[in-house]
């Protein structure tokens, strides 16, 4: 017999095929395309299937940022994850950017189990759901255990995760397996996290914070059948040691599929083989007709409230070469800085061009341009630090640089692989600073001044920066919770909107204070 286990993961509320950039697009991803390829995938397979969502389902397009800020619960939302015959789902990082409140609305929606073993309440309970469910199909008992990244609290706000503990994923793991492995004939552990080395060699590819446990889950938690994972939006279909891991990039543009092939014996289910692979979905693929008539309603909201005009912009502020916007100030960047630095009184502000598909603000800035551009729920802290922290900062942005073989500035494939990490590159305004990418890391910031003046170690000085950077996200270790003076809790989607409000018509300016050069 053969039983096919399917998975998504990391949609981030990506329904249609859609980045809403601009009207009418048809892209190659999106849950209801997805939707169509599982349901020919299920009416073909051999044998039963069992469907996972692995988590990030709510926060991250501008359609969920639509019904967070419209319907303010995300019913709206999880009615159409409804819609597919999922048998469990799993919490994921991502979740908990819109609060508990606004999590545990989706959570009641759901008409699924949701789990996560490793996430505790302050009874030292499974806070959503359960830890685990056991599912027959045909015959075969299967397991399914739920688990989460346990990095959380290193970049959500506190009041987002309050009374909540968060334990290591390998660890829960270990306790869990064994004794499902005697519950259950198959063993399913779906993660919501990634590898924190690679898969064959065995190489460290991060830094090793806990963040991303799956090549240890793989290597060291006896009994796993199948490994589901998701978080570093990877393309993933491998083996290792017998164990079938998969990881179906995001939103929505792979479905995850593991077939196993049973035999019964005695009065046990035994694996004979398995193959992991990934199904992708191109331009090409159709859009599940129902689902797409049935939400096309709600999709025209959303369309309709990203063309409301919020403002004006004189000069030029789109943003033409991304590459080239992180290397020399572009007036984007410095727009966002003087909202930071307006609403927070602080003269020292950090923001990142958070990937690559931003494109800046036309004449005419809409809501559509501020989702598509500024794509993170982020609020807003100001930390105390001195002048040797944020020094160390600049010089870990500047390790976003290197050097190529033609000798020209290019972008370092370490914020390329395993996952894209542009948001981890910070510019400064309200410093004056120059990065020399021919010296080595950690030595790169040869010019740094505050108000005309060098910077020395000891100088005390007001950052404001995005709450995840100041908590320490991505590794910003000069920075955490500790040095956090005062917060704006109104998220930079809405300050831009008002900022609009407030000054009319922006003019598009950038006075280049920091340089990148060679």
């Amino acid at each position: 017999m053969k039983l096919t286990i399917f998975e998504t993961s990391d949609i981030h509320g990506y329904l249609f095929p859609t980045s809403y950039q601009k009207r009418g697009l048809n892209l190659e991803y999106g849950l209801f395309k997805l939707a169509h390829v599982l349901k020919k995938e299920i009416e073909s397979a051999e044998g039963p299937t069992v469907l996972i969502e692995n988590g990030d389902f709510i926060q991250g397009s501008p359609l969920s940022f639509f019904i967070l800020k419209e319907k303010g619960e995300a019913n709206s939302l999880m009615k159409a994850v409804n819609e597919l015959p999922y048998d469990a789902g799993v919490i994921g990082n991502h979740e908990f950017n819109y609060g508990l409140d606004y999590l545990n609305s989706a959570v009641r929606s759901a008409k699924y189990p949701i789990l996560s073993a490793n996430i505790l309440d302050e009874k030292g309970e499974p806070a959503f759901g359960k830890s685990y469910i056991i599912t027959e199909k045909d015959g075969v008992k299967v397991a399914i255990l739920g688990l989460t990244t346990q990095y959380i609290p290193n970049w959500e706000h506190p009041e987002n995760y309050a009374g909540l503990t968060f334990h290591s994923a390998l660890e829960t793991a270990k306790e869990y397996v064994l004794k499902l492995r005697e519950l259950a004939d198959v063993v399913i552990v779906s993660y919501h996290g990634g590898f924190e080395k690679n898969i064959d060699t065995g190489e460290e590819t991060e830094i090793q914070t806990g963040e991303n446990e799956g090549y240890r889950l793989l290597t060291e938690v006896e009994g796993i059948d199948v490994l589901l994972t998701g978080h570093q939006h990877r393309v993933i279909a491998q083996i290792k040691d017998g164990v079938p891991t998969v990881m179906p990039g995001h939103k929505g543009s792979y479905l995850g599929k593991v077939i196993l092939e049973l035999e019964q014996e005695q009065d046990q289910w035994i694996i004979k083989n398995s193959l992991p692979e990934l199904i992708q979905v191109t331009e090409k693929t159709l859009i599940e007709s129902e689902l797409s008539s049935k939400y096309e309603a709600l999709n025209q909201e959303v369309e309709d409230w990203l063309d409301q005009p919020i403002g004006k912009v004189t000069g030029d502020m789109t943003i033409k070469d991304v590459e080239q916007a992180r290397i020399e100030e572009h007036p984007y960047i410095e727009f966002i800085q003087k909202v930071q630095m307006h609403y927070t009184n602080c003269d020292i502000s950090g923001t990142a061009l958070f990937n690559n598909e931003s494109s800046g603000f036309s004449p005419k800035v809409t809501m559509r341009d501020v989702v598509t551009n500024y794509i993170f729920p982020n609020t807003l802290a100001v930390l105390e630090v001195t002048g040797a922290d944020l020094k160390a900062a600049i010089e870990q942005s500047a390790e976003y640089f290197i050097i190529n073989e033609w000798g020209e500035i290019d972008v370092n494939p370490d914020f390329v692989e395993p996952k894209p990490q542009m948001y981890n590159y910070d510019m400064y305004e309200g410093v004056e600073y120059i990065i020399n990418v021919s010296k080595p890391f950690g030595e790169r910031v040869t010019e740094f001044k505050y108000k005309g003046e060098p910077v020395k170690p000891e100088d005390r000085l007001e950052v404001v920066v995005n709450q995840y950077r100041a908590v320490g996200g991505g590794d910003y270790t000069m920075f955490d919770a500790s040095k956090i003076i005062r917060e704006v809790t109104i998220p930079m989607n809405e300050l831009i909107g008002n900022y609009f409000k407030e000054f009319g018509t922006i003019e598009a300016t950038a006075n280049h204070n920091f340089k990148v050069i060679k």
